[in-house]
């Protein structure tokens, strides 16, 4: 039998109804004794820790910068907060949003350093 190419597996899969695949995966746990879905999870930890970017960060302001009043602006655009609380979170260097993914922290992050903020995303 020739090898199949991922392409013509994929191909065929497709093909196949849910009941099919669950065979499917049920004759290769018994085959390799290995839960293919399990390999799948595991397989990324099995990688350094470090290599891996967190799956959700925090922004916060380091410094306001010489246009305060812009990076306030922005905060309570980005906060929906009202402009004291807004204020608030500038003079004191805080949090601007917290368990964000890395995507809508960089958008932040581009919005403020726009008006002239210095930003920390961790």
């Amino acid at each position: 039998m020739a090898k199949l190419t991922r392409d013509e597996f994929i191909s065929s899969l497709k093909e196949m109804t849910l009941l099919e695949i669950k065979e499917l995966v049920d004759a290769m746990k018994e085959e390799f004794g290995v839960d293919p879905s399990a390999v799948a999870v595991a397989a990324p930890a099995a990688g350094d820790a470090t290599d891996a970017a967190p799956s959700t960060v925090t922004v916060s302001i380091a410094e306001a910068g010489a246009a305060k009043v812009a990076v306030i602006k922005v905060v309570k655009e980005i906060t929906g907060l009202g402009l004291k609380e807004s204020k608030d979170i500038v003079d004191n260097n805080g949090v601007v949003k917290e368990n964000i993914s890395t995507s809508e922290a960089d958008e932040i992050k581009a919005k403020l350093e726009e008006a002239g903020a210095t930003v920390e995303v961790k």
